[in-house]
């Protein structure tokens, strides 16, 4: 998040504040420390679990007092709720914007754009990328369904338009199947791009090492891609 997200979002900050989520006091804090405590809740909460964040330690990563954080969400429950709130509704319309220019590029282009664009967006918003994964790998029922569900939603539209694109274009095959399609396509780049984000996963798919870059991976996936769903002429 930067000071541009602060800044976009702060609508949204004042209807959480609205419904008691946050108070005044956080919104007269300057960007960077906004950033601050938001990465550092959501850092908390991706490595232990929300249902074990410390507060404490919130605090000690966002460099601020335990006294200060209780001024700015009066207790723990609004401290995370508002933070997911805020970095779902954030992270959705960022895909949005993304949408209209999926279909701008061949199908071949823009799969191994799509993937890296993904990886490029969780070092930027790692603690939300942790806690997302928490969420979505560990199956927790209430993230699932206000934090994961919504934005998978948005990344398979994404796909999706892509998919279309092509389709549109006449490149793909007569018989192809495009909405279990894109699903399939949807479900592949996730597990390529969590499979190069996050080091435990990355042990399981085997996916990179010393001798295996992903830039051959993404070269391997987009035409394994293209051979299963392309007129035989475009190949």
């Amino acid at each position: 998040m930067t000071e541009q997200f602060i800044f976009d979002y702060l609508p949204v900050i004042l209807e959480l504040e609205k419904k008691g989520l946050v108070t005044r006091t956080f919104r007269r804090l300057d960007p960077e420390r906004q950033h601050a405590i938001i990465n550092a809740i959501l850092d908390e909460a991706g490595e232990t679990g929300p249902q074990d964040l410390n507060v404490k330690r919130v605090a000690e990563r966002a460099g601020v007092s335990t006294g200060s954080l209780y001024q700015y969400f009066t207790n723990r429950d609004n401290l995370l709720t508002f933070a997911t709130e805020l970095a779902t509704r954030s992270t959705i319309q960022l895909f949005e914007s993304y949408r209209p220019y999926m279909g701008q590029a061949p199908l071949s282009e823009m799969l191994p754009m799509y993937i890296s664009s993904g990886i490029d967006w969780s070092e930027t918003q790692i603690g939300f990328a942790r806690f997302f994964a928490s969420a979505a790998y560990h199956g927790d029922p209430v993230y699932g369904e206000s934090v994961v569900r919504p934005i998978a939603r948005v990344m398979r539209g994404m796909v999706e338009d892509m998919l279309r694109s092509a389709v549109d274009k006449g490149e793909t095959r007569p018989d192809l199947d495009t909405e279990a399609t894109a699903r399939v396509l949807h479900a592949l780049t996730i597990a390529i791009g969590d499979g190069l984000i996050f080091p435990q996963l990355m042990n399981y798919y085997q996916l990179t090492d010393d001798g295996m870059t992903a830039e051959r991976i993404y070269a391997a996936f987009t035409r394994l891609v293209m051979y299963g769903i392309m007129k035989e002429q475009t190949l």
